[in-house]
């Protein structure tokens, strides 16, 4: 066990909310370590809808601040990643007799364009779904929708990017780094980690404490800090489902159940829809989390209420499901607890940041916050900075994406259109450094499947902390979808070859 230099700052948790406060503390001159127990994204910040919205549905339950915020957000992260991030229309449709009249979300877009500082979406429209080209893949009883405008994003992607920037500030960033015990000595936390590839144990000391594991973050407090009686965040299971095309319109539909939820299908990955989300509570362990049968029948019976071709179980193609770590602000059930996170500091020895709840589209501001209160308790350095800043690859106009593309294949005319468009898409500017000098595929190495080939894989590995074959097919790219079992395996086969290579 060896002693290491003391950090200004270590934070606990390697998804968006733990990746955005180390990049952004790195970026202001903080000494930073970040320990991530699995790889990134690996729970609930890859298990999201994927989208970077306002947050319709939360005006129902006066959430005026966490919307003001996430509307403002849209653009600023839209500039700031264009690459994974990027605009989306989604049509609502409305019949008489639904859940919500029409006066009711006329209100509701009307707030949605109006409070967020919208300059580059358009506003809130409305169409005539008999004539629409929205309107052909549901049934005829819906004539009218609202059409209105949010954002996508590649969630997992988002997350790596922010912890490679962070690295690439100066930031120690660990993934597969357990931490086992975190006590106060004589003044400064003493947190004892272990890597979960060789076992080896090190003590690293900071000056502060930040808890941002997500669904782990009471267990942390409970079992790793050593505090009794934690109870902070109601854990709730939100599942989608992955299924053949529905439709070929560009745009994602908003359906409204019966029970009051709502539910997006959208487009994914050019060949289907992404169906979701479920909100129930969850008492198990997070890293166990699956979507139970009662959930594959609820997505499909409500798309079917809305789709004249029914959705059934036998379209599914893939799922996931994530534990959302909500703060527990007592709401009777799980679609009306807050969204919005609670950051608490616990001074004393050694300050203790505690990040309670929390969005994919607020990642960037909770982060501010943090820092804020970071600034507070060790001494601010640097100024807010990341507003106006581009995570890596990202450094193009937010409408230039096809620009980009375009000078892809300019400098690499081996490459198919639909291979370069998924590489700007993944890696923005940094695709050509992944290629490298490639004058044809032959150079790109061996082809495992799809389009995915050696030097991206080797990209991976060295550049995004990559160790498995799950790690690339389905946090850094979604090409585990069009991968069979066998090709798989061989991918998996060749990376731990990389790893035992490296070691």
């Amino acid at each position: 066990m060896s002693e290491q230099a003391i950090f200004d700052v270590f934070v606990i948790g390697g998804g968006i909310n733990g990746c955005g406060i180390a990049r952004d503390a790195a970026g202001r001159g903080y000494s930073v370590a970040l320990a991530e127990m699995s790889d990134f994204a690996s729970g609930t910040s890859s298990g999201s809808t994927k989208l970077i919205h306002g947050g319709l549905r939360y005006l129902e339950h006066y959430e005026f601040r966490l919307v003001r915020e996430a509307l403002m957000e849209r653009e600023v992260l839209w500039a700031m990643a264009p690459h994974v991030i990027w605009p989306m229309r989604f049509v609502l449709p409305f019949h008489r007799g639904g859940p919500r009249s029409a006066w009711l979300i006329r209100l509701g877009l009307f707030l949605y364009d109006h409070i967020g500082g919208r300059k580059l979406l358009p506003a809130t429209k409305t169409l005539d779904m008999t004539r629409d080209p929205a309107g052909a893949p549901l049934k005829r009883l819906f004539t009218k929708a609202f059409e209105y405008s949010d954002g996508w994003v590649d969630d997992a992607r988002l997350v790596v990017l922010n912890a490679r920037d962070a690295a690439d500030r100066g930031a120690r960033i660990m993934p597969r780094t357990r931490v086992v015990s975190a006590r106060r000595e004589g003044g400064r936390w003493a947190i004892e980690i272990e890597n979960m590839t060789t076992g080896a144990r090190e003590t690293i000391r900071a000056r502060m404490l930040v808890n941002a594991a997500g669904p782990w973050v009471d267990r942390v407090l409970a079992e790793t800090v050593g505090k009794k009686d934690v109870r902070n965040v109601r854990l709730v299971q939100g599942s989608h489902i992955v299924v053949k095309k529905k439709f070929d319109d560009p745009r994602a539909y908003f359906f409204q159940n019966p029970d009051g939820r709502i539910m997006f299908a959208i487009p994914y990955q050019s060949e289907f829809t992404l169906i979701g989300t479920t909100d129930r509570d969850f008492t198990g362990n997070p890293a166990d989390v699956r979507i139970s049968d009662a959930e594959i029948d609820y997505l499909c019976s409500a798309a079917s209420e809305y789709f004249s071709d029914p959705v059934v179980s036998d379209d599914i193609v893939w799922t996931y499901s994530a534990v959302r770590p909500l703060f527990d602000d007592g709401a009777s059930k799980a679609q009306e607890a807050t969204r919005d996170y609670v950051l608490r500091v616990e001074n004393g020895e050694a300050p203790l940041l505690n990040v309670f709840g929390g969005k994919l589209t607020t990642y960037r501001r909770l982060a501010e916050s943090a820092l804020e209160k970071i600034g507070e308790a060790i001494g601010n350095k640097g100024k807010k900075w990341t507003a106006g800043s581009h995570l890596p690859g990202g450094d193009f106009p937010a409408v230039g994406y096809e620009d980009e593309v375009a000078k892809l294949k300019a400098r690499y005319p081996f490459l198919a259109a639909s291979h370069a468009r998924r590489l700007v898409r993944l890696y923005g500017t940094r695709a050509a450094q992944l290629l490298g000098s490639a004058a044809s595929e032959v150079d790109l190495g061996r082809l495992f499947g799809a389009d995915l080939y050696a030097a991206e894989v080797d990209w991976l590995i060295g550049q995004e902390w990559a160790l498995r074959a799950e790690d690339v097919l389905w946090r850094r790219t979604k090409l585990g979808l069009k991968f069979s079992r066998a090709q798989i395996a061989e991918l998996e086969k060749y990376m731990r070859g990389a790893a035992n290579a490296a070691a």
